[in-house]
């Protein structure tokens, strides 16, 4: 489901171009808001066909909205849109609001329905025309033709094979048709969604966020996949490890402009880093020619000061020479004030400081075990598991989807209670989970971080912008209109709005733009309380450098999630 209810259609012509014979997506001026905020402003950008391009950008850019649009889940406010795909289009929002009756055949159903209804309609002309006369069979033929070239186009034929394809590479294989969406796990849903998109075999995917809930060896699946398909891609995504390997070229949204660079995200880095560099010394040559000239021209316009003295013995001179050494030095300082003038009124701006995340210091407690479990374990969640986090720990909890990862880090919180051990608690601890929670109706965001805590509003707002993860102009925006990656900062400044002494994070990195998860691995490293994090993230993980805990299958547990 959109994170934002679809806009009134225009009137007049239609905004969206749909139809054609080759591949063609682009905006052109195209602008969007949401209740008065705008998000896209006149932005004109192009998708280069058979190519995986990766979408990037801040959160709440306009990146999931680019997407919408180009997918007609979405209508722009002005400009157009062209999405032309002979062979399809398919999309993949953050979430995808698929009822929990649903069951996981009704999800592939769904997916599949447009494949299937044109093998339907082919049984159906090869019937007619086998009892048709002469007279039909001339517009039955052209419309079976049609039909058929259509189904070869998505390879109908191989589409239950595709299914338990990428069922098997995203880690469902043998998942009960039958089961509902509502017994399934977040991470579930989420590959279950993404594989019935990719059985389709549309000539456009649009994929918002695919990697979150994928495990290493379902990520590298869907790397090779996307790398070998035919069509184009267009991806959303916070992975950095993921657009490496895949993107051929990155966009970059900043509301009205879209920037491309051609490679993956170590390129872009660098490009980025390069161009700062440059901006940053074309500002400094600015600013130092602007103090030159002030410079100069205030010790002209001292040696032209009105009745300065002639120096003894040179009065005669004086006289000769000094009204056109005036006048000549009157003119330089003439000139060089129009020379700074325009300079001033051409000033080189100052490269914007990028939004800076900083993590409060911890309570300090005393020293020894913060938090220590002793044979926790939940049926059918999470295996028998000892966990001892002392004030400095730095710990990485992985494993398989399904290994009870989350589970642990609810147990340890005391958000769960575990069926069989025993936790003690010597300091206070605080939990990210690994899905921003619903949205309050209405709720802004500065309210949504206040919260109950004391305190008048501008305290809060303070506290809030301290953190560097929103700026003033959004703490007024309703919650439920913030992008994912919006309410997951909003999770994070809630978080660290309260200083602990344990950080519990659950995907961390989830929905975050990839910068702002650079300076979260740097706030990590450089908080002096414990921290244990629970990620997929495998640039996070490469440079994790503290311990790790590995967990393992659960017996008897659901299917891995």
């Amino acid at each position: 489901m959109p994170a934002h209810p679809p806009a009134p259609a225009p009137t007049g012509p239609s905004p969206r171009t749909t139809t054609g014979a080759t591949t063609s997506l682009a905006l052109r001026g195209v602008t969007k808001s949401y209740d008065h905020r705008v998000v896209l402003d006149g932005l004109t950008a192009s998708i280069t066909p058979g190519v995986v391009t990766g979408v990037i950008g801040e959160n709440g850019c306009g990146k999931s909205t680019l997407l919408r649009l180009l997918a007609g889940a979405e209508e722009p406010d002005s400009g157009r849109v062209v999405a032309v795909a002979a062979a399809g289009l398919a999309h993949l929002p953050q979430e995808s609001g698929a009822p929990p009756s649903w069951t996981v055949g009704r999800v592939v159903d769904e997916a599949l329905a447009d494949v299937r209804r044109l093998a339907r309609r082919a049984r159906e002309l090869e019937e007619a025309m086998s009892r048709c006369g002469p007279a039909e069979l001339d517009a039955l033929l052209a419309e079976y033709g049609e039909v058929s070239t259509a189904f070869g186009l998505r390879d109908g034929w191989s589409a239950d094979a595709r299914v338990e394809r990428a069922f098997a590479g995203l880690g469902l294989a043998g998942l009960d048709r039958s089961r509902t969406l509502g017994r399934l796990s977040g991470g579930q849903r989420s590959r279950l969604h993404l594989a019935a998109l990719l059985a389709a075999d549309a000539e456009v995917l649009l994929l918002d966020e695919p990697t979150n809930h994928l495990d290493d060896t379902a990520a590298g699946w869907l790397e090779q996949h996307l790398r070998s398909r035919r069509g184009t891609t267009v991806v959303v995504s916070h992975d950095r490890e993921f657009l490496d390997r895949t993107a051929a070229e990155l966009l970059e949204v900043d509301g009205g402009r879209a920037t491309r660079h051609p490679g993956g995200y170590d390129g872009y880095l660098a490009t980025r880093a390069a161009e700062r560099a440059r901006a940053e010394q074309e500002r400094a040559a600015w600013e130092e020619e602007v103090q030159r000239l002030r410079t100069t021209g205030d010790a002209a316009a001292r040696r032209v000061a009105p009745n300065r003295p002639p120096r003894d013995g040179a009065k005669m001179q004086y006289d000769f020479k000094g009204g056109r050494v005036q006048e000549s030095l009157a003119a330089r300082v003439r000139a060089n004030a129009e020379r700074l003038r325009r300079l001033e009124a051409a000033e080189v701006p100052r490269p914007p400081d990028p939004l800076r995340f900083t993590v409060p210091q911890g309570l300090h407690a005393r020293a020894g075990a913060h938090l220590v479990a002793e044979g926790v374990s939940v049926a059918g969640r999470l295996a028998p598991t000892d966990v001892r986090v002392e004030r400095d720990t730095r710990l990485l909890v992985t494993g398989v989807n399904g290994s009870g990862k989350s589970t642990l880090l609810d147990v340890l919180a005391g958000a769960l209670e575990p069926d069989t051990g025993v936790v003690r608690r010597r300091a206070r601890a605080g939990l990210l989970r690994q899905d921003p929670p619903a949205p309050v109706p209405g709720q802004d965001v500065l309210r949504a971080f206040a919260g109950g805590r004391r305190g008048g509003a501008e305290e809060h707002a303070h506290r809030l912008l301290s953190l560097g993860l929103f700026d003033r102009e959004q703490l007024g925006v309703e919650v439920a209109r913030l992008s994912t990656g919006g309410r997951r900062r909003l999770d994070l400044a809630r978080l660290l709005a309260d200083p602990h002494d344990v950080l519990l994070l659950d995907e961390p990195t989830n929905h975050l733009a990839p910068q702002l998860v650079e300076e979260l691995e740097q706030a990590i490293a450089a908080f002096d309380g414990a921290v244990v994090v629970v990620s997929h993230d495998r640039r996070f993980r490469a440079r994790w450098r503290s311990d790790v805990l590995r967990l393992g299958p659960v017996q008897g547990g659901p299917a891995p999630g």
